[in-house]
């Protein structure tokens, strides 16, 4: 088989760093799986042995490639990883999304793919520029979240606006006219729209949809993207339960 490369976004293919990451993208991926990669010293380590059952299920190669995944992870201690071919979801129209407008930071896209799905947001847009999904940071930030969503990045927020025009929208912005507290008679289908860490949401956001915002004290400016997230994905998915 070819050799493997160190991650790069031109390849069609990326890394699922880490057991549980790993055991994910076996589960819920299986036909974009390639390969399944094993440190030497993995051996007896809890989970390996279901992956390497789940990996021969799905007639998946299993290596030993201590080499390869030290590359990957940065680490010397990364016990696995699945090669997958990268993907492309289409979002389902009658589900909310979330929508993830220029984000910049690994670990916040991951964190927000774990907790939108463990709160029950299973369609996720990103708009470019943005970070890379693939990115094996981001996989194993999601803890391998990202094989059971349905996920697609947009080339520009009116290319995601083309595909669902009719959405109710509720960009979160500082300077939004209603609290999220505030918030009433929400629909069965919306999209949540989170901006980048640093500048946020572009102004004319504030003329589309409901704006919100997060209140707090004036103690701080501003609030994690990753945090502001999960407040605002919680609120709404618990409104009427």
């Amino acid at each position: 088989m070819p050799s493997l490369q160190p991650y790069d976004s031109s390849l069609d293919y990326s890394y699922a760093p880490g057991i549980f990451p790993s055991m994910e993208c076996l589960l819920y991926r299986p036909g974009s799986v390639r390969r399944l990669l094993l440190h030497s010293g993995s051996a007896g380590r809890e989970g390996v042995s279901r992956l390497i059952s789940l990996a021969e299920a799905c007639h998946v190669r299993v290596e030993e490639a201590d080499r390869a995944l030290s590359r990957v992870s940065g680490k010397e201690n990364c016990w696995t990883a699945a090669v997958f071919a990268k993907f492309q979801d289409t979002l389902l129209p009658s589900v909310p999304h979330v929508v993830l407008h220029n984000p910049g930071d690994s670990g916040n896209v991951g964190t927000i793919l774990r907790t939108s799905l463990g709160l029950g947001i299973e369609d996720i847009a990103l708009v470019r520029p943005c970070v890379d999904v693939f990115d094996p940071r981001v996989v194993r930030a999601s803890m391998g979240s990202l094989f059971r969503l349905r996920v697609h990045v947009y080339d520009s927020f009116e290319a995601y606006r083309a595909q669902f025009p009719s959405r109710p929208l509720y960009p979160f912005m500082l300077d939004a006219s209603v609290p999220l507290g505030e918030i009433r008679d929400v629909p069965e289908a919306y999209s949540l729209i989170f901006g980048n860490e640093g500048s946020g949401l572009p102004a004319e956001f504030a003329a589309l949809g409901q704006p919100v915002r997060i209140e707090s004290n004036d103690k701080v400016d501003s609030l994690n993207l990753g945090v502001a997230a999960a407040i605002g994905i919680y609120a709404f998915t618990r409104r009427g339960v």
